[in-house]
């Protein structure tokens, strides 16, 4: 299975004949500071796998002054991969994974106060990002992709501020469920343990 950042290097190939620092280079002007930058040796290893997959050809190009350099190009076998991933919808990976649920897990068990004080703290650091973000998005608003980048940033944030909110909202409620689950765990282990010593005794 192909990972998207392999498309996004067969796309960028398809505009013409690139190499590895070209093509990491491209790639980051086109996204912006948002993505964050590509591991040049990432890079290599992406182009390694779409050769030996026959997604690209190669050739080297010789440099007076400089190493050797290989230059890449598309094969039709990569235009059809990167028409038909582009022909399909982008979907998740099953299931939703997020360290502020870990941490509403655990604090949880110390009951609501300690839920509260773990959404003020993620609340702050979120409106934070949130203002960050918007800067950046002042500072690349003429460039389209990195805008965008910077924009759905936004809106994750935004979801995640909605989020701390829910779970503060939920935090004194009897029916919230890590608070409400331990309580009632550790009561039938109670009643369990002092089961097992009665049966014992007798």
């Amino acid at each position: 299975m192909r990972v998207p950042l392999q498309h996004a290097v067969l796309a960028l190939l398809a505009d013409g004949p690139s190499y590895g620092y070209e093509l990491k280079a491209n790639f980051e002007k086109a996204v912006g500071p948002q993505w964050g930058g590509l591991n040049i040796g990432h890079v290599y290893q992406i182009l390694d796998r779409l050769h030996r997959d026959g997604m690209v050809s190669s050739h080297t190009v010789p440099q007076e002054s400089r190493p050797d350099r290989t230059v890449y190009l598309i094969t039709s076998a990569g235009q059809s991969d990167l028409d038909e991933w582009l022909s399909a919808p982008t979907t998740r990976t099953s299931g939703y994974r997020d360290d502020f649920i870990l941490k509403i897990l655990a604090a949880g068990r110390r009951g609501p106060d300690a839920v509260r004080e773990v959404c003020r703290i993620q609340r702050e650091a979120r409106l934070a990002e949130l203002q960050t973000l918007r800067a950046s998005r002042r500072t690349h608003h003429h460039d389209a992709l990195a805008a965008l980048t910077i924009e759905a940033a936004v809106l994750h944030t935004q979801a995640d501020l909605k989020l701390v909110d829910t779970v503060e909202a939920r935090a004194g409620d009897s029916t919230f469920p890590f608070s409400a689950t331990g309580e009632s765990d550790t009561a039938a282990s109670d009643t369990a343990e002092t089961g097992d010593a009665t049966r014992h005794a007798s």
